[in-house]
């Protein structure tokens, strides 16, 4: 028991020995005023900071004012069609303008048109086809952003030879198939969750897709005569991969009203599909004339009548190596295989237009024209 008192008072002395060597370090530990003090001069001297050196000091108190934060962030507030920068820029970077195909506009304008027309005749109802917007998006962010229940249509661009895609969504599907059997006119279509799309439907939406897609060749013709045949109909979008996940695409939402009822369609072209004809699309005009203006070809035509051309009349050509070119001698007599029956080519450049016969007309060299076929041929060429 002794021993363990001993102990005891011991450890007693050891702690307070270590409390008393704490305290003291704690004495010589600078105060709070002191520290502030320090933090006072730190923020001075960065303010003082004029040097120009870039550096930026962490004093408390650096707030950013608003045209910083707008900068680091990229949100200037002016849309200048520059280069964005800071954030927007990352934001930004995923994304491909259509603006550079200008044509589209009027190529979907005219098939919003022809649309009204067709489906009017296919269901029998007063419907009406608008163009809600043209955007560009990433082929693999456009599947994951589907909304199911739906139904992807495959078609193939022959001429192209490339594919695009072409979604219905479930409100259009339930409105074409009540339209088409006969349901009453005023009542929004009935949608049933939770099934598979029946063989029925899936076949009414084949036949309306067919006449869509008439019409789009029917739009495209003007520009590049195109055929758009149905491949396949899928309702998995896994299924319905017909680029690479990154590639860029143009997308077209399309909404088709029946009165009370209707959907959305929208159409998928992956700049691949698009590339055979870029150089059309890039076109920039108004109207429907798909660059063509027929007052400047009919100026055009009457100028090319008028305009003054110089023919020449080729008696006999001969092939000769540049030696016997370079001895030639003036007075020197070159025999030519021709004789004054024979006919000469009247020529424009390297094109032979009409064959001729040489003659004399008072004090002047004369051709006689005895065959024009040539120079009807050539202006059907043209």
């Amino acid at each position: 028991m002794a021993d363990e008192t001993e102990n005891e008072e011991i450890d007693d002395e050891a702690v307070a020995a270590e409390w008393a060597a704490m305290a003291g370090a704690e004495d010589d530990a600078p105060d709070d005023d002191a520290v502030a003090a320090e933090w006072e001069a730190m923020a001075a001297g960065d303010a003082e900071d004029d040097d120009g050196d870039g550096y930026s000091g962490s004093a408390p108190g650096r707030v950013l004012d608003q045209d910083e934060i707008d900068s680091l962030l990229g949100f200037d507030g002016e849309d200048d069609g520059g280069d964005s920068h800071g954030i927007q820029a990352l934001i930004n970077s995923a994304l491909v303008s259509y603006e550079r195909l200008p044509m589209l506009d009027i190529i979907f304008d005219r098939m919003v048109r022809m649309m009204s027309t067709s489906l009017r005749n296919f269901t029998s109802d007063n419907i009406e086809v608008s163009l809600d917007n043209i955007t560009s998006v990433r082929f693999g962010d456009y599947l994951n952003s589907i909304p199911l229940p739906a139904m992807l249509a495959v078609f193939r661009a022959e001429e192209w030879d490339n594919y695009g895609l072409m979604t219905v969504d479930s409100s259009l599907i339930y409105s074409i198939v009540d339209v088409l059997l006969g349901g009453r006119r005023g009542t929004a279509a009935m949608r049933i969750e939770g099934r598979p799309y029946t063989t029925i439907e899936q076949t009414l939406v084949e036949r309306m897709i067919a006449v869509i897609l008439k019409d789009m060749s029917a739009a495209f013709e003007p520009l590049s005569p195109t055929n758009f045949t149905f491949d396949r109909l899928e309702t998995n979008p896994r299924f319905a991969t017909i680029a690479r996940p990154p590639n860029a695409a143009v997308l077209i939402k399309l909404r088709i009203d029946m009165e009370d009822r209707g959907g959305r369609l929208e159409l998928l072209y992956p700049y691949a599909t698009l590339e055979p004809v870029r150089e059309l699309l890039l076109q920039r005009f108004m109207g429907e004339k798909f660059g063509r203006d027929s007052i400047w070809e009919t100026h055009l035509a009457t100028e090319l009548w008028s305009a003054d051309l110089q023919l020449r009349a080729v008696l006999d050509e001969q092939v000769m190596s540049l030696r016997d070119v370079m001895n030639l001698q003036v007075g020197q007599t070159i025999q030519l295989n021709v004789t004054p029956q024979d006919s000469l080519e009247m020529r424009c450049g390297e094109v032979t237009l009409l064959n001729a016969r040489m003659g004399r007309s008072g004090q002047k060299l004369a051709v006689q024209v005895n065959n024009v076929n040539r120079l009807k041929r050539a202006g059907r060429k043209e």
